[in-house]
């Protein structure tokens, strides 16, 4: 993916984000990770101080700029004491959208993951999970998030008994249990229903290490309220794509993950699996044309975690 450069913003905007910042850009440093097309830049001012700064307008993604709007509403009401970058300003311009938040100096998890530094992210969500239980902002209900997003697997049945979808390219366990996992899935809503507030999409390049020795967690616009696991549930199998240890034994070893109903788990596990996996046979959205691999080495890596907790019930 190639992500617009700060030097490419018009220079009226330019100008509209030193006015704020309140002195002009000495230097700018632009982030290449994500999965956002628009401007991700790390300024240094001329009076010494750190912003980072991210826009995006609808020419380079038509659904980009309703996703900065969400993250700015919630980043604006996170308590200060979250494990999350401040906000410092928001605004619109032009049709671009603009978010600044403190530079918090940093870096992601190593790739493949490192044991301490999994043990330190681990532990810091634990503490995140009862932090924000109950939620202490007002955010969307997962069902109500995610309605897009998840039960794909029964929109894929629906798709084969019309015959307009033959399957091609779906994992053959999956397409064998289509329906069972149409079944499995249709409880998603239920099983993640709670009240405490999900990052939503957490992974490594969410995720950043400080000099200090803090875990932040960044970019928060998919935040929902759901049940205390969603989050370690939804990050696993991104861990196991980048290297790290098989996900049952460290969702099983979490603290948010003790209470959770085993069935509830497979239907979430489920719609997630779906979600990675259908949508990794869609043509890639515009300005993101290494989205859907990325999608389905997650979907991948879910199915065999998936396969795992139902291979009593379901065999290959």
């Amino acid at each position: 993916m190639t992500r617009a450069s700060w030097a490419s913003l018009p220079h009226d905007l330019a100008a509209a984000v030193e006015a704020r910042l309140g002195a002009p850009v000495a230097r700018a440093a632009d982030q290449t990770g994500g999965f956002s097309p628009g401007v991700a830049a790390r300024l240094t001012l001329t009076d010494g101080r750190r912003a980072f700064v991210k826009a995006v307008s609808p020419t380079q993604n038509p659904d980009s700029p309703h996703i900065h709007r969400a993250e700015a509403r919630i980043a604006a009401d996170l308590p200060r004491d979250i494990p999350a970058p401040r906000l410092l300003d928001s605004f619109e311009q032009d049709g671009w959208v603009v978010l600044a938040f403190e530079d918090v100096p940093g870096r992601h998890p190593t790739d493949p993951w490192d044991a301490e530094e999994l043990r330190r992210v681990m532990d810091a969500l634990d503490g995140l999970a009862g932090r924000l239980t109950p939620s202490p902002v007002a955010a969307p209900p997962a069902a109500e998030r995610l309605a897009g997003s998840f039960g794909c697997w029964a929109e894929l049945a629906a798709d084969r008994d019309a015959g307009t979808d033959d399957l091609g390219g779906l994992d053959p366990w999956a397409a064998a249990h289509l329906d069972d996992l149409a079944a499995l899935e249709s409880g998603w809503p239920q099983a993640v229903a709670g009240d405490t507030l999900a990052h939503g999409d957490l992974r490594a390049d969410n995720i950043l290490l400080t000099t200090d020795g803090r875990v932040v967690f960044v970019d928060w616009p998919w935040a929902c309220t759901s049940t205390p696991w969603f989050d370690l549930l939804c990050m696993l199998p991104s861990i196991v794509m980048q290297g790290g240890p098989e996900p049952e034994g460290l969702f099983a070893a979490h603290p948010p993950a003790r209470d959770a109903h085993p069935e509830a788990v497979d239907a979430a596990l489920a719609a997630l699996t779906g979600m990675f996996l259908v949508h990794a046979r869609r043509p890639a959205p515009p300005g993101l044309p290494t989205l859907r691999a990325f999608q389905r080495a997650q979907g991948a890596a879910a199915l065999s975690w998936l396969r795992t907790r139902l291979r009593p019930t379901l065999h290959a």
